[in-house]
């Protein structure tokens, strides 16, 4: 496959070596918007908006990966495969898991665990383990330290479904598990496949412990701070 690809209509050399990569076309563009400069629109295909200017002189791209793990999947694929993309840095959304993990809080996935059958098309034998890269994850914590930041790291759990009608999403509570997305897994292996690196960055939305949540609009508008991070580290 070549460029253009079936996802993506950007040229050759249009995305730099860094992408964020928020699951909201408008939050990738609200990234472009208030924390680029220059920033020109290089995809706009099924109206996933994907954009690529300066921070502090450096080129940096932004791009929406849309929901679930198919999703990015497809994009993470391709901007790695195709597009000479080192480094995407999710910044997204989760729901926590524990009492200690507060809404608005930023919280960093050493690893994923899924319910995703997604690893099955590598056919290995046995269950892989999606990580994180670690140089992302130490410049994310020194950066988020040095900014007097709250955060925690820890496990996430990627899920497939929104909407469980097992309501077993709880029961990874018990593991240890931080908080649940729908994300990460796919883009951690990903990465590993291509020999690239990523990292999920996600701000608390709602809690599943407390139920507590956030509107729609200080989903796509706000959530700053992982956004600070993500761009310093880029």
């Amino acid at each position: 496959m070549s460029i253009p690809t079936p996802h993506i209509a950007a040229k050759e050399g249009d995305f730099a070596r860094t992408v964020l990569m928020p699951g909201d076309p408008l939050r990738a563009k609200f990234v472009a918007d208030n924390y680029l400069e220059d920033a020109v629109l290089v995809n706009s295909v099924r109206g996933i908006n994907g954009y690529t200017g300066k921070y502090k002189g450096k080129s940096v791209s932004v791009m929406a990966s849309g929901m679930g793990m198919p999703s990015i999947g497809i994009y993470s694929y391709e901007l790695f495969q195709f597009y000479n993309v080192d480094n995407i840095i999710r910044i997204g959304t989760a729901g926590s898991l524990q009492d200690d993990l507060k809404v608005r809080e930023v919280a960093f996935a050493i690893g994923a665990c899924t319910n995703s059958n997604y690893a099955a098309q590598f056919e290995l034998p046995g269950t892989f383990a999606p990580i994180a890269s670690y140089e992302l994850l130490k410049k994310a914590i020194e950066v988020t330290e040095r900014m007097g930041i709250s955060y925690k790291t820890g496990n996430f759990l990627s899920t497939d479904t929104f909407y469980d009608d097992s309501k077993g999403t709880m029961k990874w509570a018990g593991m240890g598990v931080l908080c649940v997305e729908m994300e990460a897994a796919a883009l951690y292996m990903n990465a590993a496949r291509a020999g690239k690196n990523a990292l999920a960055i996600c701000t608390i939305s709602d809690s599943l412990v407390t139920g507590e949540a956030t509107t729609a609009e200080e989903r796509q508008n706000s959530f700053h701070n992982m956004m600070k991070i993500a761009l310093e580290i880029a």
